[in-house]
C-alpha cells in the first residue's frame, strides 16, 4: 500500500482525488491539505511515499514546495495551468495531471509511480564511485561509506577497514555522486548514509554510534526521514 498526502486549494480537487484513491485501491490517502505549512509540518513527522501536489496556490507554488520536501517522496502534480508541465518534470516529477483529469489518467500516473518504485536494492549494495585523491582515482563502494565530512574545498569519506579518503571536492559535488534513497544531508559539514540512522534528539543525530548536529535547514527533511524508516521497519 502506498501512503500519500494531497496539497491543493480547492477542496473539490482534493474530493477527486480522495475519491479516485479509494477506486484505485493502491493509494492510502492519509490526509488532505489546503494549507502548504500544514503539509510540510505532517510531512516532518509521518512516513510518506507520495504527495498530489497542486501547482497553483495562493501563498506558494506547488514547484517550490516540492524542493522542500523529503526527496524520496514522490510527487504527482495536479493543476489547471498547463504552462507549468516543464517545471514539473524538471523537478522529476512522477507525472502532470492536467485538470479536470479522469480516472484513468489517474491511474496511468499511479501505475509510473509503481514502476518507479520497484525495488532496486540489488544493483545498489555493489555500487561504487570514482573519487579522484593522492593524484589517483580511488574506487569507493557506497555500502562501505559511514560518513562524508566536510572541510572548507575538501572532503573526508570514513569507510569501512581503511584510512579516511580525502578528496578536493565541495559536499555538493559528492551528493551529486549519491544515490538520494541511500545518502542524506544532514549539516553543511555532514552527509551520512540513511540505513546508518539510529534515531534523533534534540538536534543531535545517532548514527552507527556517532553523534552527530543536525543543521537547521535540514532538520525537517531529517525528520521525515527518520519518519520512513521508522513505517517501513
Amino acid at each position: 500500500m502506498i501512503k500519500a498526502i494531497a496539497l491543493d486549494d480547492e477542496h473539490l480537487a482534493l474530493e477527486v482525488i480522495r475519491a479516485y484513491c479509494k477506486q484505485q485501491g493502491e493509494i492510502q490517502l492519509d490526509k488532505t491539505f489546503v494549507r502548504p505549512s500544514e503539509a510540510l509540518e505532517y510531512l516532518g513527522k509521518f512516513p510518506v511515499d507520495l504527495i498530489f501536489l497542486d501547482i497553483q496556490m495562493p501563498s506558494v507554488l506547488g514547484v517550490d514546495f516540492a524542493q522542500q520536501i523529503p526527496k524520496h517522496i514522490a510527487v504527482i502534480f495536479t493543476t489547471a495551468h498547463s504552462q507549468y508541465a516543464v517545471e514539473g518534470f524538471n523537478l522529476s516529477a512522477v507525472d502532470y495531471l492536467l485538470k479536470p483529469f479522469s480516472f484513468e489518467r489517474f491511474e496511468q500516473a499511479i501505475k509510473k509511480n509503481q514502476i518507479q518504485r520497484k525495488p532496486t536494492q540489488e544493483a545498489t549494495t555493489t555500487q561504487t564511485i570514482s573519487i579522484r585523491a593522492d593524484y589517483s582515482l580511488i574506487p569507493v563502494a557506497l555500502n562501505t561509506i559511514k560518513l562524508i565530512e566536510g572541510l572548507d574545498d575538501y572532503i573526508k569519506i570514513h569507510v569501512d577497514n581503511r584510512s579516511p579518503i580525502v578528496a578536493r571536492m565541495t559536499m555538493k559535488g559528492i551528493l551529486q555522486k549519491l544515490p538520494e534513497s541511500q545518502f542524506i544531508r544532514i549539516h553543511r559539514s555532514y552527509i551520512v548514509p540513511i540505513h546508518l540512522i539510529e534515531s534523533m534528539r534534540n538536534k543531535v543525530l545517532l548514527v552507527a554510534g556517532r553523534e552527530l548536529p543536525v543543521g537547521s535547514s535540514y532538520e525537517q527533511l531529517v525528520k521525515a526521514q527518520i519518519a520512513a524508516q521508522s513505517f517501513s521497519a
